[in-house]
This record gives structure tokens, sequence and C-alpha cells, in this order.
């Protein structure tokens, strides 16, 4: 997400920190290079040049001593109001608490409502789907199909034309709900048809929420969108899609600030889990390279679905079963791309980490669990005594390659050394730069996925 502004703010940052002297000639090179990628990334023009006037200034008024500091901090200061100063976090009260999912076309609201089915569902609520979409063709079954991926209740009526009348048919069911979240049809373009059926909505339901869903790609053209749903809808806050493959996100950002329709969520991908609360300090601070160590957790913390514990007592022991490691790199996955992860980790987003590192591809899990399923209790809990007469039988009763067998057995070995030597001995320093770009070199090219 915004590869190309983080990478040049991370650069920009090193220039500044590593500057003997910040001369007139330095810092027309960095606004430049500032200009370019906020630009690039859809900042409004305005908000590029006022920052590139502040931090002239800034330069012109401190002393030298002072002066990469204050640098720093008001791109840090500008980037974080640039994107919603204040993060908003939605309160849980009452029950059913209702939030109304407002949205056009191909914006991808049904899919973002189940991905925050799941997020609240993880987090204990017991959550419900709402279809009152009547209008697309197969709405219902789109919503019922992802409710049955999240693991959530899904209330519809494939038949029924009148979204009210699907409201009344399931109201006192849905009482026995924490969370109801409901999907509304949408259209090419906000017209008075739309606005009314909403208005009706609204009225009946009363939800305690009602969030716009806007594709981050459209860039500026968000804040027309967040300011006609502001007027005609009341919403309360925005979730922004499509955040994982573009360079516009900024625009839509800083869009929803300016009509004062704070982003909630932001999706960052495909699957199901790929959601995040939006915190524009946090947000700022994975640009710059500083970390997010909150995300990191939160995404830690509901990753596996299952307790680790007996993972955590076989490292503890010194034993690390191949069963152990698979489900390790499932959790892995679970979090998204390790690349994705390390911008998280202060520190971390600086090293350039081998790209193949514990990423491993669905199709050889897949071969890899075959195998284990061919494989005796010891030689799951001793893989490392497996010979090459062993291995052929695997392959064969697994109906997969001797390679895979022998990729399973490597990728195991080097977990198994990574766990021992480099997040034991080797680590006791912590997340540090040094160590990590240590451990990147230990391990680097010997992961071969």
């Amino acid at each position: 997400m915004f590869d190309k502004l983080g990478s040049v703010l991370k650069e920009t940052m090193k220039k500044i920190a590593s500057a003997i002297f910040l001369d007139k000639k330095l810092i027309d090179e960095i606004v430049k290079d500032l200009q370019r990628a906020l630009l690039e990334a859809d900042v409004d023009v305005s908000i590029v040049f006022e920052l590139s006037e502040q931090i002239r200034n800034a330069a012109k008024e401190s002393s030298e001593l002072e002066k990469k500091e204050q640098i720093i901090a008001l791109i840090h200061d500008k980037l974080v109001e640039i994107l919603g100063k204040d993060k908003r976090e939605i309160e849980v009260k009452g029950k059913p608490f209702k939030m109304m999912f407002l949205g056009l076309y191909g914006c991808g609201k049904t899919t973002t409502i189940s991905k925050l089915a799941n997020y609240y569902s993880k987090r204990g609520y017991k959550c419900a789907l709402l279809g009152l979409d009547v209008h697309r063709p197969a709405a219902p079954e789109q919503l019922e199909q992802l409710a049955k991926k999240a693991k959530v209740a899904c209330f519809i009526d494939k038949e029924e034309k009148n979204a009210l009348r699907v409201y009344k048919e399931f109201e006192f069911e849905l009482d026995n709900y924490d969370i109801v979240f409901i999907d509304t049809a949408g259209r090419d373009a906000l017209d008075r048809e739309l606005v009314k059926e909403l208005e009706n909505l609204d009225k009946t339901i009363k939800p305690q929420e009602k969030i716009l869903v806007m594709p981050g790609d459209i860039g500026q053209a968000a804040k027309h969108q967040a300011a006609e749903f502001k007027k005609s809808c009341n919403i309360t806050g925005v979730i922004l899609t499509r955040l994982d493959g573009t360079a516009k996100g900024g625009g839509a950002l800083a869009a929803c600030y300016e009509t004062k329709a704070p982003v909630l969520f932001i999706g960052t991908g495909e699957k199901i889990a790929d959601i995040e609360t939006f915190n524009p300090t946090a947000f700022v601070g994975r640009l710059l390279g500083m970390g997010d160590l909150e995300a990191l957790m939160e995404k830690a913390k509901f990753a596996a679905e299952k307790e680790s514990k007996t993972i955590e007592e076989h490292i503890e022991e010194g034993k690390f079963t191949l069963i152990d490691m698979y489900e390790q790199l499932k959790t892995m996955q679970n979090m998204g791309p390790l690349n994705k992860i390390a911008e998280l980790i202060p520190g971390l987003g600086k090293v350039k980490l081998p790209e193949n590192l514990l990423s491993v591809q669905e199709e050889k899990m897949k071969k890899w669990k075959y195998a284990m399923d061919s494989m005796t209790k010891k030689e799951i809990e001793e893989p490392e005594n497996i010979t090459s007469e062993r291995i052929n039988r695997i392959a064969k009763g697994a109906n997969v390659n001797t390679s895979d067998v022998r990729d399973l057995l490597k990728q195991h070995k080097m977990i198994k050394k990574f766990i021992g030597s480099g997040m034991g001995a080797g680590m006791q320093g912590g997340f540090d730069e040094k160590n990590l770009k240590k451990l990147a070199r230990r391990f680097g090219g010997r992961f071969r996925i």
C-alpha cells in the first residue's frame, strides 16, 4: 500500500537525518521529492504546496541544531493532518447494534460487510448479515456465500423486491445478535430514487452507524462522492477499499478528511481478514518507516483461530514438529505477506528481507499436507531422521513428487534453525535494525519456496 510514496518518504527522512548541513540546495531537493511523491499519490495540489512552503520556512527560521528535528516533525504532523488527524473508533452500544452500508455499484460494499463481520466476530460479538439489496441480480446469493466464509448468520429473501418488507420479515430475529451488518442497494450515481430508498430505510431501521464504502483508487473524486452522501444520507464514516494495489489512495483519504467524513477502516487485500482500522498517526508512521506495533499486535492476536500453546510448549522443550511448522505457516498466511508485516515493525521496514522468507504458496502447502498425512507419528515428530528410502515411500503414498517432500523437510530445518538461533541467542537485542539485518543476511536466499 502506497509503496512508492512510502519509499520516497523513507529516503527523504534518511537524507535529512544523514545531512551535516541542511542548505538551500538540499531543502529544494527534499521539497521536490515530496511534491512529486504526494502528487503521484493524488494528494491535492494546494495541500502539497502548503507543505512545501512550511518546510522552506522551517529551514529558514530554525537553528542548524533544531532544523532536522523540526522538519522531520513537520513532515510527520502534516501528513497526519492530510490523512485525517484523529482516529475514530466505532463504539458498539445497544443490542442489536445496527450498521447500514451505502455505496455506488462496484465499490466492494458486500465484500467489505463480510470482512467487518469476520473482524467483529473474532472479537467476541455475535454477528449477522441482512441483505436489503433487492435490485442487483444475485446480491442475496453473494451475501449468503460471504456469510458462510465469515461463519456468521445471514438473513435474505431471494424473492421479495421491497427492502423494507425484507427488514420487517427478520426484524425480531435480529434482536438475538450483538451487531447487524445491513447491505443496501447501490446505483451508478447518487440519484433521487436511491436517496429516497435510503432515507426510508434509515427512518425505519434507525441504524447507529451509516457507513459509506468507496474504492480508494477513485482518488480526488472521493471528495464529491463523500460530500454528496454526507449531505443526502448523513453518513457517520467511510470505509476505503482497494488500497492494496494503487498509489491513488492519498487523494481519497485526504478528500474524506476535507468533507468531515472520517475513515473508519481500510481494505488492504482480497482475503476476508484483509481489513484494518484506520489510524492516521500509525499509518504515517508506517509510510515513514517508523512501524505500527499496535496494528502488528492486532494482526498477531487474531491471526490463528485456535490456541498455539502446544507449539509454544514444543519450542520451549526444544521440539518443533512438522505439524507445528505447518500451523505456524498457516498463521503467517492469515496475517498477510511478510513484507507487509515487516512494515509494521519499527526498524524492519527499512531492512530488505528476502522476498520468499516464510512465504509459501497455497498449492505447495496442500502438497506438504498430503505428504504429512502419509507419514508415521514418529516421522512427523522427528523429521530430521527421515531417510531417502522413506522420502520415496512418503511421496508415493501422498501422490506427490519426492522434491515436494524434500522441500518440506528443508523448510522445517530452516525454520527450526531460525527459531533456535535467530529468535533465541541471536535476538536478545530485540527487533532492532542491526539484529534484523544480521538475520536477513544469515537466511537470505536459503529459503527456497
